[in-house]
């Protein structure tokens, strides 16, 4: 019996036995082909024909001409087409977290989660549409007015990651699309049947209302071939690229000798602190989301525990009580918390963390081993681990991306909640003390506590909450961290801009010709 027999729903999503894996206009794909796995089990979903070089090129020439067509459309009714995507997502919602979960392995609710996160973008990409406000500024000179247009960019190239296999798409391609954009898509290996389905949902959108399809294109290829290509493609002007901080490097470095832009959304290295005035109750919640939700494989998942000496011992033996509660196995088993790691190397990465732990000083609080049996097929499931650490630890100092947690402590034993307020710097340095700078959280019900991780001696990441955990950003505010993690924003807020270029207008309707700035000429 074939998967596409097993899986009645990737028939209704478009997924083959085997899938070309280009798309612009029209489906193509003669390359190597791509064996697709799920970790849920490790056996074979089907199989994806990656593209060629050549075909690479003819795919960019393809974006690139839907893209001279498509910024001719008023923004309005770019939003329009957009909105459309959303309401055919809402259709398909639950198969495509359906394929989430099979292909990525994280749990059905988060599956599911990613496609409504992918519906809420388009709402919020919609009125955007009619919002792409530029500037007016009074001049200097008489009679002359000046302002600031904002005017559609070109082709995005959006590569995407393993772990966030369609939302991180969408935070992209809707935006860029009421920009007035086209977008290629170059979706992660271990993940590209989630990308074909997507792409063939935009494309039928497109089709029923008398758009190119090729506005959003899709590549699936290797990338030391197409993907060195597509960072060194002038046709590209920018590339939002999400991955490991090497990978980011690798970005940077290449399509900036270009002069392209980039928005790098990379690793974290995220920390929660915990004060002696905090609700341990809601801290726990917070960190058991935050370290277990998707495995541990999210960028925002939470790291390290940075939590006051008073309070450390009786906040770990709660912790390890709940550890022990979380249902392990198949993430498609509604009473499941946590499923596999994507691949066996993940799983290597986490043993091979832990021995490092140790070898620096470190204790294992509770867990890490692989976890095998009948229900535990593949060899990818694995008891999440907390660790007792110190911050400058050089495993500590590094993302791994599985679910282990830091057990840091800050400040001493027997100081009262109000004397340990003047302890939060020691807090907040070993907080800020690693190359990351994603996602931050404290949790405290003392305001001059809160204040202080918020104000420009606290955090230094990109995303800092107080009483939430660090993972779940919403997609109304701008996504992205400092330092290592590359300085890219995506989604809410005004991310819309790096999408398009800015273009400064001075128009003078009097019968002279001043200078600015008081300069006589001739």
């Amino acid at each position: 019996m074939t998967a596409i027999q097993t899986y009645p729903f990737l028939d209704t999503l478009g997924i083959d036995d085997v899938n070309p894996g280009g798309f612009a206009g029209e489906w193509i794909g003669s390359g190597p082909e791509l064996e697709v796995i799920t970790p849920i089990d490790g056996t074979r979903i089907a199989t994806v024909r990656q593209v060629t070089e050549r075909e690479y090129d003819e795919l960019v020439d393809r974006a690139q001409d839907a893209f001279f067509a498509w910024r001719q459309v008023p923004a309005p009714k770019r939003g329009e087409i957009v909105r459309q995507l959303g309401n055919r997502l809402r259709e398909v919602k639950a198969e495509l977290g359906a394929l989430v979960t099979l292909e990525m392995g994280k749990i059905a609710p988060e599956g599911q989660g990613e496609v409504q996160e992918m519906i809420d973008i388009c709402d919020f990409a919609t009125g955007l549409s009619r919002q792409l406000y530029g500037l007016t500024m009074h001049s200097e000179r008489p009679d002359h007015r000046m302002y600031e247009q904002w005017h559609p960019l070109g082709v995005v190239a959006v590569i995407s990651a393993f772990n966030f296999p369609v939302a991180v798409w969408s935070w992209n391609a809707a935006i860029a699309a009421v920009c007035g954009d086209s977008t290629l898509w170059k979706p992660a290996s271990k993940t590209p049947l989630t990308a074909i389905a997507v792409t063939r949902i935009a494309e039928h959108v497109c089709r029923d209302h008398g758009v190119d399809p090729a506005l959003f294109s899709l590549v699936v290829g290797k990338g030391s071939t197409v993907g060195d290509r597509l960072l060194h493609d002038r046709r590209i002007p920018l590339v939002s690229a999400t991955g490991s901080c090497q990978v980011g490097r690798r970005v940077a470095e290449v399509v900036g000798t270009r002069f392209g832009r980039t928005i790098l959304e990379l690793g974290g290295n995220n920390a929660i602190i915990v004060t002696p005035n905090a609700s341990l109750e809601l801290a726990l919640r917070a960190v058991l989301f935050g370290a277990i939700g998707t495995a541990g494989q999210r960028c925002t998942s939470t790291r390290r525990i940075i939590v006051h000496e008073s309070i450390k011992a009786q906040f770990l033996e709660r912790l390890v009580r709940a550890y022990r509660g979380i249902r392990i196995g198949d993430p498609r088993d509604p009473e499941t918390l946590m499923g596999p790691l994507v691949t066996r190397d993940a799983v290597a990465d986490l043993q091979s963390a832990i021995q490092r732990v140790k070898a620096e000083g470190g204790e294992i609080a509770y867990g890490g081993e692989l976890l095998d049996g009948p229900a535990y097929p593949g060899g990818r499931y694995v008891r999440p681990c907390i660790a007792l650490a110190r911050n400058q630890f050089a495993v500590v100092q590094e993302e791994t991306f599985a679910p282990i947690l830091y057990i840091i402590g800050y400040g001493r034993r027997g100081t009262s909640p109000e004397q340990a307020v003047s302890d939060l710097d020691e807090a907040i340095a070993l907080h800020n003390g690693v190359p990351q700078g994603l996602s931050s959280a404290i949790f405290t019900e003392h305001v001059r506590e809160m204040e202080l991780f918020l104000s420009a001696r606290g955090s230094d990441c990109g995303i800092a909450n107080v009483n939430i955990g660090t993972s779940g950003a919403e997609i109304g505010g701008a996504f992205g961290g400092e330092k290592d993690t590359g300085g890219g924003r995506e989604s809410g807020s005004d991310a819309w801009k790096v999408y398009m270029r800015r273009q400064t207008n001075t128009i003078n309707w009097s019968t002279d010709l001043p200078l600015a700035q008081g300069i006589k000429f001739g």
